[in-house]
């Protein structure tokens, strides 16, 4: 029987070669955009489970308010991990990471820079679960100047060389580590990528006991069956234990007076499995994912799937009255109405094969592409895995049951006599079910197009808005510090190349600030926080900012060495009427240094536009290590003039540099590359769509084909005809207009909600996407409608 069924199916889908194509490109399309995101989604959600205590494993976090300014960050104390395992008896083990930052390692001729290292305590690879191909877990981090390199470094620094024991110089200080392990790749989705780690017991400042002092990342496990909300209760015991005595010391307020002025300090518990989507904190190590666009991702998908079993269904209704004197037939020679619906779903079913089938062939060629799109690494590993593979086979069986249901159930609910008088055909000429179809299939397209138009203008209003400095133009050189002592000397011969127009040395890194500490008011108890950094004379020069009151540092007052510059912000923030005339304090490790304010300068956004510009001050220095060049011209010819300077007075240094601009771009990566791939399957979602509007074109041919016959003989025109077929499908987009618009408009007020600057979003983008799905809807079935207007009237009347 079942034999019998799929020899019929076959047959069908060669008689009908055009209506097959159709439908089978439809449905691996759809599958195809459907794996893809699957894809996408599997690795965004799987993040970190690869640790063997995953479910038990833990960042701490920190949570600070002070003057109405709330901070959370993932960033903790050199002394918290030992004091989480001595004093909280929940806790069974903790470890810290310190990133090293962007450093030099040279072996032999071989010399990189490295921006991916980290210090390790010494159980790193007895908490985590990375993989130590090469040295003893227990001791490749315990020594003083050991350092452990992923395959990937070893293999670029010893080629096929024994890599244990070799020697390697790290750092401006050109200091001597001893590669103690290999560790293996760490995994692409492990919200800490490193490709070499360093002892902690390495580094003096890893052995503070300041609890101020938050630079560094703290993680802990619990014992197994221990409650994280009893460990975190007695955070709250930390706090008042060890750092109320040290805010007494560097503050001079106590933790109560702190409560009491509104400010707050606490740690918080974040799972490590959570750090990548669901982080609320600043300063995580990996930029962090975003749920809702995984969410946004997940329901693509769904609907993309979805409109091709959709399409399906058309397609097959445009076709079943053709089909219908066939199941009169089988029916008066015996055939049981559950054998037709197995006919029917049997068909449907290798339909739904030969798509899948196609899509993942499609997947494996597509892969490398949408990776590039989507910035992940994603492999077709996945796809050989026992719950995959069962999931292939429940989506043949979802998507074939699905998509040939609805003509499967509904052409076998007559009779005999109903189908062969014709009324299957007479009922089928409402095709509100279809209708109904198409209008939910053309909302989701609208809705795809406005969020995607708006996407796409709040990215573009980012990148071109005036964020209150020049940011193009600007080329940054790294680690300057490599230089040596003659680095105003190296500042001075860059100056003076062609193309160089202004040089600064400064300590930031822009877009973001590297120190955020507290001051006070001259006479003023009160502590305000606020983002500070060092530059010399020029730095105003480079980044072209603007004064609004007073001057910028000069070399004409020796006094600026104690001043201090203030954005708009900061002068906000104090209450400054007269900023010209006050002074603010720092308390430098308890030795308070006043600072004369000599100027004013006008807000610019130093970090990410999600974020209102903070309190931020420029203090001046001239031993900073980063170089920035403001330049004319070609930026090729610049960076080969500049790395020419720069082999000279630094040989065998690596030369980095990188554009201020492309720096500020990376602040929304994340935005950019979900919206290049929410358009791609947006654009695909509208393909499908358009196809499903083309099967009730036909439908709608077919079933008016007497009628256009009798029109025509009676005179009308083919364009009247044209209007007359596209006229319904013109309805039908329009009421598909208002629930899409309404959800567009939800959706992107929400979306926009999380972006402090953000674009005003014109009515015109959902008039302009309703009359783009219009324009589309006529496109898509004028094909069907002229073939229709044209056709002889004879022929059509002799239809049937």
């Amino acid at each position: 029987m079942f034999r019998n069924y799929f020899k019929v199916a076959f047959r069908n889908i060669l008689k009908y070669k055009f209506f097959s194509f159709i439908n089978i490109i439809g449905m691996t399309i759809g599958v195809t955009a459907c794996l893809l995101i699957i894809l996408y989604v599997s690795d965004e959600l799987s993040f970190d489970k690869f640790h063997a205590r995953s479910d038990r494993m833990y960042q701490m976090a920190l949570h600070g308010k002070i003057a109405g300014q709330e901070i959370y960050t993932s960033t903790t104390c050199p002394p918290m991990a030992a004091t989480l395992v001595s004093d909280i008896p929940e806790i069974e083990e903790a470890t810290r990471l310190d990133t090293y930052g962007s450093a030099a390692v040279k072996y032999g001729e071989k010399a990189f820079t490295e921006d991916k290292l980290f210090y390790a305590d010494s159980n790193f690879f007895q908490f985590f679960s990375f993989k130590l191909i090469e040295g003893d877990p227990k001791t490749a981090l315990k020594e003083p100047n050991s350092i452990v390199f992923t395959q990937e470094l070893a293999t670029k620094y010893f080629g096929n060389e024994p890599a244990m024991g070799k020697l390697v110089t790290v750092g401006n200080d050109a200091a001597t580590y001893k590669v103690t392990g290999i560790a293996a790749n760490a995994p692409t989705n492990s919200h800490v990528i490193f490709t070499g780690l360093v002892s902690a017991s390495t580094a003096e400042h890893l052995k503070s006991t300041v609890w101020l002092n938050n630079g560094m990342y703290t993680y802990f496990i619990l014992h197994e069956g221990a409650s994280l909300d009893a460990a975190t209760e007695k955070f709250k015991n930390l706090v008042v234990k060890y750092v109320g005595p040290e805010l007494e010391r560097f503050m001079g307020v106590t933790f109560k007076q702190m409560g009491e002025q509104g400010g707050a300090y606490g740690y918080f518990a974040t799972k490590v499995t959570d750090i990548h989507l669901r982080s609320k904190t600043q300063h995580n190590i990996e930029p962090s994912g975003n749920i809702t666009y995984v969410y946004f991702f997940a329901g693509i998908g769904v609907f993309i799937i979805v409109i091709a079993c959709i399409n399906f269904m058309n397609l097959s209704t445009a076709r079943s009255a053709g089909r219908a004197k066939e199941v009169g037939l089988r029916k008066t020679l015996g055939s049981l109405r559950g054998q037709l619906i197995g006919q029917f779903l049997s068909e449907s079913m290798i339909y739904s094969l030969i798509a899948i089938v196609l899509a993942l062939v499609s997947c494996y060629f597509l892969l490398p592409f949408f990776n590039t799109l989507s910035g992940k690494y994603l492999g077709m590993d996945v796809f050989l895995t026992p719950a995959f593979l069962l999931g292939i086979v429940a989506l043949v069986i979802f998507v074939g049951f699905i998509a040939g249901s609805y003509p499967a159930f509904y052409l076998t609910s007559f009779n005999v006599v109903e189908v062969l008088k014709g009324k299957v055909r007479a009922g089928m000429k409402s095709g509100s079910v279809r209708s109904t179809l198409v209008v939910c299939q053309f909302a989701l397209s609208i809705f795809l197009i406005i969020f995607t138009t708006v996407v796409y203008q709040q990215i573009t209003y980012m990148q071109e808005r005036n964020v209150g400095i020049d940011k193009h133009n600007v080329l940054i050189v790294q680690n300057a510090g490599r230089i040596g002592k003659n680095l105003e000397g190296f500042k001075n011969t860059i100056k003076q190349q062609p193309g160089i127009v202004h040089a600064s040395f400064t300590n930031n890194h822009f877009p973001g600030v590297n120190n955020t500490t507290v001051f006070k008011s001259s006479g003023d108890e009160q502590d305000h926080i606020m983002g500070v950094y060092y530059a010399d004379y020029d730095h105003m020069d480079v980044m072209k900012f603007e004064m609004k009151e007073g001057r910028y540092f000069s070399r004409d007052f020796p006094s600026d060495s104690s001043a201090i510059l203030l954005n708009e912000a900061a002068v906000k923030e104090f209450g400054f009427k007269n900023p010209l005339q006050e002074e603010i304090i720092y308390n430098n490790n308890g030795k308070l240094e006043h600072l004369k304010i000599v100027g004013v300068y006008k807000d610019f956004n130093f970090e990410s536009m999600k974020m209102k510009v903070r309190p931020l001050a420029i203090r001046l220095s001239n031993t900073s290590y980063q170089l920035m060049v403001r330049y004319e011209g070609s930026p090729k010819e610049i960076v080969s003039i500049i790395e020419k300077v720069w082999k000279q007075q630094a040989p065998g240094e690596p030369f980095d540099y990188n554009f201020l601009d492309e720096n500020f771009d990376e602040l929304f990566r994340v935005e950019q590359r979900m919206g290049q791939v929410f358009s791609v399957f947006s654009g695909l979602a509208i393909f499908i769509a358009c196809l499903g509007l083309f099967a009730l074109a036909a439908f709608t041919a077919e079933q008016r084909t007497k009628e256009i016959g009798i029109r025509k003989a009676l005179g009308a025109s083919p364009a009247g005809l044209i209007v007359l077929l596209s006229k319904e499908f013109t309805r039908l987009v329009i009421i598909a207009f208002v629930p899409a618009a309404i959800a567009g408009w939800f959706i992107v007020d929400n979306w926009l909600s999380g972006f402090e600057y953000r674009i005003d979003v014109s009515p015109m983008v959902y008039i302009g996407s309703g009359l783009a799905a219009i324009v589309i809807a006529w496109l898509t079935v004028s094909y069907q409608s002229v073939k229709a207007a044209a056709a002889n009237p004879v022929n059509s009347l002799r239809y049937e």
